[in-house]
């Protein structure tokens, strides 16, 4: 008898992740609680973050990366006055300062860290140097000169000052942004330090945290055929791409992998979208001159 490797079931489920746990645990009690084959996530959340946690299962994992390059928004609280080995709470002080900001010296810095700007991950993160992640070295005493890397933020603005001591902003930013970074440069810019106490993620492309689920929805659902009805389609996941018309002729070559006419307008020769039959997702790839030229193609629904 060999073991039962678990359902096909695809689409992707919101989770609206609390503090205090991993988002691969995340993840792992999503796929146990469904009895999936297959699940994955788009964009990791720190332990201690909150929001959007977007869980695609089965042929949803297909369009992760679609998720993970869409924009994102976050609503976080900055710590003046203290800097962390870790840019977060969770870390050991490393820096202090009596001086603090005030709102006008605060908002004439975000500037800086608006439009295509340079960024360098904290040195606990996920990021990979040389084969090994960031934080296992990090943790282990080494000290990390991690290169900056290239990021878009759409907006960054200051939405309350509670007290001296603190700041809240939100950002909308593209993909492999790091609000720590964003806390401890803005810190820095200050002149008097800064790290991140509290973070939530709004939204990430299509998917809003005011349509989570819950980690306790999720447990008590297991196993049960009303978890299924929270599952969102596997095409949310396709939502940023254009979407062209895969004719029934075509259905067979797209779904094989092959090169087929399908109706699109207004696309360029080149260009990435997704098609559809019936409302449902066939294949990914480029658009060239009338045929869909497949990159990523789906099975069938119910297949």
């Amino acid at each position: 008898m060999g073991r039962r490797k678990g359902r096909d079931v695809s689409g992707w489920l919101v989770v609206d992740k609390p503090a205090g746990i991993t988002s691969t645990a995340v993840v792992n009690k999503v796929k146990w609680a469904f009895d999936a084959k297959k699940a994955g996530h788009a964009g990791t959340l720190d332990p201690e973050a909150t929001g959007v946690l977007a869980v695609a299962l089965g042929e949803a994992t297909k369009t992760v990366p679609y998720i993970t390059d869409a924009l994102k928004a976050y609503a976080f609280t900055v710590r003046f006055g203290i800097g962390t080995n870790t840019d977060d709470a969770e870390g050991e002080v490393i820096a202090t300062s009596d001086a603090r900001p005030t709102d006008d010296e605060i908002k004439a810095a975000l500037g800086a860290f608006v439009g295509e700007i340079e960024q360098v991950p904290p040195a606990f993160s996920a990021v990979k140097v040389d084969g090994q992640r960031a934080y296992k070295r990090a943790r282990e005493g080494e000290v990390l000169e991690l290169a900056a890397r290239p990021l878009w933020v759409e907006e960054l603005v200051l939405t309350d000052r509670p007290d001296p001591d603190h700041a809240e902003l939100e950002m909308t930013c593209g993909k492999g942004g790091y609000v720590r970074s964003i806390a401890r440069d803005l810190g820095r810019a200050l002149g008097c330090h800064g790290h991140v106490v509290t973070l939530r993620r709004l939204w990430s492309g299509p998917f809003d945290a005011a349509d989570g689920v819950t980690l306790e929805q999720i447990e008590a659902g297991a196993k049960s055929p009303e978890l299924d009805r929270l599952l969102r389609p596997l095409e949310d996941g396709l939502a940023d791409l254009p979407e062209a018309i895969c004719p029934e002729m075509s259905l067979g070559r797209l779904r094989n992998g092959n090169p087929a006419p399908v109706i699109a307008s207004g696309l360029d020769f080149g260009e990435e979208c997704w098609a559809s039959h019936d409302g449902a997702a066939v294949a990914v790839g480029t658009w060239q001159g009338g045929e869909l030229h497949p990159s990523r193609v789906f099975a069938a629904p119910g297949g």
